[in-house]
């Protein structure tokens, strides 16, 4: 059920005045009350001695005046005495008749009751004095008697009253008197409570105010004091604890960032897992090890990473062993290696897991690359290595003619030569390798480089029928490179086209400018490569087919070199196949605007 929209909240100024006024108007009504009973007792007390000491006196003159005799003169006396007293006067014979009254005539005593039974006068008989409060029969109103025996020949009694009416009107200008003070001292109580309210109201609204800006996250300390009081004192020290806390969570995060910095920037993939089994941290790098596109944090790991092998790490180290690392395929790209191992954190499985992921493929494929290079190192060495030895075991026989002499010495130096081209190509490779090649870089005329090509391959391509077609378009005709270097990596490529080009066919070199770049693509009209070679075709030793190689003396190093000659000078190399058949390896490196 919703508040009405007319409901106002109640301020704690206004509580605090509320609470402090209804306190003193109880104080106040307890305290008028108090008074005002102590005071119409002390009066009502004070009104009946009084009415006591009248009565004897009355008594006292009465008992004087022995000569009054005949009811006449004793109704005349009370007559007299009431104006002396200003209260109803009777005066009782011992027989309980009334022989006189201040309130009646001489007719209206005959037909006034005897009094001998009256509380008053049977108390006064039987002790000297008595009282009474009651109503009159004879005047019709509330009365105040006080009764006293005299010695005196006509009268045994006399009795004096007052009305209570007039002790009634006493009283009520006591109580008048008294509600006009409270009223007064309500008032000063008021203005006293909204003073000491507005004071502690201001001081609370400014702690409500540094508390909101708190909830808010402005820890900034406030700039005014919260006094010497108990509430001062609470105020500072809630101040000084949200002031720890701020300067807690301030290190702690910096902490955590430093942490999410670490993290985002290492290789490793790392996992952490709760002593529940819940997924607390996943960093990018495991994300994109495993492909998780969903990662559910605060929810059991198994519904994010579904990995068998994950799941045994996991429940090794909860129940309190060591497992060893596992290596793993994530189910999306199984040509990737995973090398997981798991570990507890902060030292004890009670405060969860943390999963290690590295990924090893490159380390793979590099170990395999290095066998794949030891290998084919031992075999193009040892080919002709076999061959040099049993040419030279046959000429130290002797047995062998002049011409054939000469033609195992032939075969001698060319096997010679391909081990001397492979050393060579070798330690370039190393070179490469080591950064030991340095670049002597300026604006190479993309003619005059191309013209060079030509010549030196026209040779070896006339030998098959192929031709070397050049175009150079508009603004491709410097770049910047160091033109040995560049020289070698484009005779590498066309080298390698015609090797691999049929006979009879047409090899392209097309140069063209491709966004402040510099393109120079070779292309031939071969079988092309197949598409699961094209990435590899930059590796060392590596062929497509071997028994498409018309050279059997080629080092197999030759696109691997071109690949580091051109990254040495900042550019990219890559292969692809023609739309119309063959293949082409494209150079981009950075254009030069004139031979300067």
């Amino acid at each position: 059920m919703t508040p009405s929209p007319l409901r106002v909240r109640a301020t704690f100024q206004t509580k605090f005045f509320f609470a402090a006024l209804s306190a003193a108007i109880l104080a106040l009504a307890v305290a008028g009350v108090l008074f005002a009973t102590t005071m119409r007792g002390q009066i009502d007390e004070r009104i009946e001695a009084t009415l006591v000491a009248e009565t004897r006196m009355a008594a006292d003159l009465i008992t004087r005046d022995v000569l009054l005799s005949s009811v006449p003169e004793i109704n005349a006396e009370a007559g007299r005495l009431v104006g002396v007293l200003g209260a109803r006067v009777t005066l009782i014979a011992e027989d309980g008749r009334v022989v006189g009254d201040s309130a009646e005539t001489l007719e209206g005593l005959a037909s006034v009751d005897n009094h001998s039974r009256r509380p008053e006068v049977v108390e006064a008989r039987e002790t000297g004095l008595g009282r009474s409060r009651r109503h009159s029969d004879t005047v019709k109103i509330d009365m105040l008697y006080v009764a006293i025996p005299v010695k005196h020949p006509a009268i045994a009694f006399v009795r004096v009253a007052l009305p209570l009416t007039d002790v009634r009107q006493q009283l009520q200008a006591v109580l008048t008197a008294t509600l006009t003070a409270l009223g007064i001292a309500l008032g000063g109580a008021a203005v006293i409570a909204w003073i000491f309210s507005s004071r502690i109201g201001r001081r609370v609204r400014l702690i409500a105010g540094v508390a909101e800006r708190y909830r808010r996250g402005d820890l900034t300390p406030p700039r005014l004091g919260f006094g010497d009081d108990e509430l001062g004192v609470v105020a500072r020290a809630l101040d000084d604890s949200v002031q720890e806390v701020g300067r807690r969570l301030g290190e702690q995060a910096r902490d955590r960032a430093r942490m999410e910095a670490i993290l985002a920037g290492m290789v490793e993939g790392v996992i952490v897992v709760d002593p529940q089994a819940r997924l607390q941290l996943v960093n990018d790098a495991a994300r994109q090890m495993l492909q998780l596109e969903e990662v559910l944090i605060g929810r059991p790991y198994i519904e994010t990473i579904r990995l068998p092998a994950i799941a045994e790490l996991v429940a090794g180290v909860l129940v309190g062993r060591t497992p060893d690392a596992r290596q793993l395929s994530p189910p999306r790209d199984p040509s990737r290696t995973i090398m997981a191992s798991a570990a507890p954190a902060a030292g004890a499985a009670a405060h969860g897991v943390i999963l290690v992921l590295h990924d090893i493929t490159e380390l793979r494929r590099a170990d395999q690359i290095r066998r794949d290079f030891v290998a084919n190192v031992s075999h193009e060495l040892r080919t002709p290595l076999t061959a040099i030895r049993g040419y030279v075991e046959a000429l130290s026989e002797g047995d062998a003619g002049e011409d054939e002499s000469r033609r195992f010495l032939e075969i001698i130096a060319r096997h010679t030569q391909r081990m001397e081209r492979l050393v060579k190509d070798l330690l370039r490779l190393a070179r490469l390798d080591a950064g030991q090649e340095t670049l002597d870089l300026i604006a190479c005329d993309t003619h005059n480089l191309a013209d060079t090509l030509v010549a030196d391959l026209t040779p070896s391509a006339s030998e098959r029928g192929q031709r070397i077609a050049v175009t150079i378009g508009p603004g491709a005709d410097f770049v910047r490179a160091d033109l040995a270097k560049l020289h070698d990596a484009l005779r590498n490529l066309v080298a390698n086209a015609v090797t691999y080009a049929p006979e009879h066919s047409t090899i392209r070199i097309d140069v063209e400018r491709a966004d402040g770049d510099v393109a120079i693509s070779v292309a031939d009209e071969g079988p092309g490569i197949p598409d699961e070679d094209l990435s590899r075709v930059f590796e060392r030793f590596y062929r497509v087919d071997k028994s498409r190689a018309r050279d059997p003396g080629g080092t197999g190093l030759g696109l691997a070199i071109v690949k580091h000659l051109v990254e040495l000078h900042g550019g990219t190399v890559r292969a692809e196949n023609r739309a119309e058949g063959g293949a082409r390896f494209t150079i981009t490196i950075a254009a030069a605007d004139h031979a300067g």
